[in-house]
């Protein structure tokens, strides 16, 4: 499972409970431009994973995100093919494992589900609890923005609902904080 993104793990998830979609419906999902959901989706057909929908109408029993009987396609469609549905099956039994490879890091998954509880944190608090040198928290880190798991944030202050891992009333911001993205958030929805 080396050769798929975070994004095209979801992907997989999503076209395998819709049965098929396009990529502006899965943009607004995910939220993460279309542009890259577009680029992702013929990746993955490129791979075999998905296919192109042929035909001018579409049913709800085809598209399980409609809800009219029948639309006219006014989109492209994409659903899995056989390869995609086996990638999903052995992607679905370990999660973790999959987007720690995707990442390149075995700590990705760990470093998500952190985020979850924290909500927003910074990188010394996050390679403490994480049990690994700062330089090696800001690679992580570095390449899940560059991923679209986490985002960075910069709020001027923050309340102590906002930053769970250190309770304290406000938190005066100096650092960069993080925090997940809303396709981090599904990612570890589908993990549980």
């Amino acid at each position: 499972m080396v050769d798929l993104t975070p994004l095209q793990l979801y992907l997989l998830y999503h076209l395998r409970k819709a049965k098929c979609d396009y990529a502006k419906s899965i943009t607004k999902v995910t939220e993460v431009p279309i542009a890259v959901v577009v680029d992702a989706l013929e990746d993955m057909e490129r791979k075999g994973y998905v296919e192109r929908v042929s035909g001018s109408a579409i049913k709800n029993t085809d598209a399980k995100l409609k809800l009219s009987h029948e639309v006219r396609k006014h989109h492209t469609y994409y659903t899995l093919t056989s390869k995609g549905k086996e990638a999903w099956k052995r992607t679905r039994d370990d999660l973790r494992k999959a987007l720690n490879e995707s990442v390149g890091s075995d700590k990705a998954y760990e470093l998500l589900e952190f985020l979850k509880r924290a909500e927003h944190e910074h990188l010394i608090m996050i390679a403490k609890r994480l049990s690994i040198t700062k330089d090696e928290a800001q690679e992580l880190l570095d390449r899940c923005v560059e991923l679209g798991l986490i985002v960075e944030t910069k709020p001027k202050v923050l309340k102590a609902k906002h930053r769970k891992a250190k309770a304290k009333r406000e938190t005066r911001c100096l650092h960069k904080y993080y925090k997940l993205s809303r396709l981090g958030e599904l990612l570890l929805r589908i993990g549980k």
